[in-house]
């Protein structure tokens, strides 16, 4: 499935778990999904209190239901061939809703995109945010926001891959709150390191640049999964190869 149920894919590259190389105290994948899971229901509900003037549907435990069934559909068809190219018909069969109970989510597609993009960016921000502001010190937020964000791109891939294919494609106010969105991500690490740095944890390294590159390598991970699931590279290798990697360019040597 896609946004926002946290699942596990099947077909993802799990792989080895690897040898870790990383402190003790982080997290793997299997249990940030246990963590993070219970959250998927009250996003649903704001999902729906922020769009209430919109969606006619008497009862939420039923809208809830099928909104997720909507969303599943609409980033499966996405993902395949295009937001662009998805017409209402064939939402209607794979959603396996009618015309007219679509419409009674959302009157455009246009509509439709902006609740799918703002529920993918108010998950992912939340989540990060929380589990950061949960460490005790700048190394620590640092392990946690790397292996949050790339964990989350791994539960949330279709979202992620969706909103990444198609960020080309938007206009307006919804480039805008991409652009931001992206931006506001890599702020997150860089004041990660600037805090680091500060403290005299980190090195003196250009943070702005530092945090860029972390944002590419979580990419890497949900627009090349192919790479990795071809060489047997699990989400939680991949995660501790990134913090290796990091921690022995940012964090000073006693």
């Amino acid at each position: 499935m896609g946004l926002p149920k946290l699942v596990k894919d099947r077909k993802s590259p799990r792989g080895d778990a690897g040898q870790r190389t990383v402190a003790s105290d982080s997290i793997c994948f299997d249990e940030f999904e246990r963590l993070v899971g219970v959250t998927k229901r009250d996003l649903y509900r704001e999902t729906l209190a922020a769009h209430r003037k919109v969606i006619r549907i008497k009862g939420d435990e039923r809208a809830i239901r099928n909104l997720e069934r909507i969303f599943d559909a609409a980033l499966r068809i996405s993902n395949a061939s295009g937001f662009q190219a998805m017409s209402m018909r064939r939402l209607s069969k794979e959603a396996g809703l009618s015309m007219g109970a679509l419409y009674a989510y959302f009157s455009s597609k246009d509509e439709l995109l902006t609740m799918l993009q703002d529920q993918g960016r108010g998950i992912a921000s939340r989540i990060l945010s929380d589990r950061i502001q949960a460490s005790a010190d700048p190394l620590s937020k640092l392990r946690t926001g790397v292996r949050t964000h790339l964990y989350l791109t791994e539960s949330m891939h279709a979202w992620f891959f969706f909103s990444y294919m198609e960020a080309k494609n938007l206009t307006g106010p919804e480039r805008e709150k991409a652009v931001r969105s992206e931006l506001q991500t890599e702020a997150v690490f860089e004041e990660i390191l600037r805090e680091g740095q500060e403290q005299g944890i980190f090195m003196d390294k250009d943070r702005r640049l530092t945090a860029s590159v972390i944002k590419a390598l979580v990419q890497d991970w949900y627009l090349k999964r192919w790479k990795y699931r071809q060489r047997n590279i699990s989400v939680d290798r991949y995660a501790d190869h990134i913090l290796e990697m990091v921690e022995n360019f940012v964090v000073r040597q006693k």
